[in-house]
């Protein structure tokens, strides 16, 4: 089964924009990593104003190989150079990591 890596983002007020225009502008790289599956940016609706960018990977080795890359080193440098007086689209951090033990995928219409 797959490894779920969660980057929860904490984002300052009125800043998911900003920050959603970032995601949307980033290189891509990861798409291309061996062992990714799945991307998704969460905003929130309710109960947080907390960002979740969740990614799925075939192995935890998979996710360690693509946070020790040289792609993920640069695609973040470039997140956190902007011009001076800028605010930052997020202000803090938290990796969750889970294995997936179950999973099931929608039933299509017969």
């Amino acid at each position: 089964m797959s490894f779920v890596a969660i980057n929860v983002l904490t984002v300052p007020e009125g800043g998911g924009a900003r920050l959603e225009e970032r995601f949307a502008g980033r290189a891509g790289s990861v798409e291309r990593s061996p062992g990714f599956e799945h991307f998704e940016l969460l905003r929130p609706l309710e109960g947080t104003g907390s960002y979740l960018v969740y990614t799925r990977w075939r192995s935890r080795e998979d996710f360690e190989a693509w946070t020790s890359s040289q792609s993920f080193a640069g695609g973040h440098a470039q997140a956190s150079s902007r011009p001076a007086g800028e605010q930052r689209a997020a202000t803090e951090s938290t990796i969750w990591s889970f294995d997936v033990v179950q999973q099931a995928d929608a039933v299509g219409e017969a």
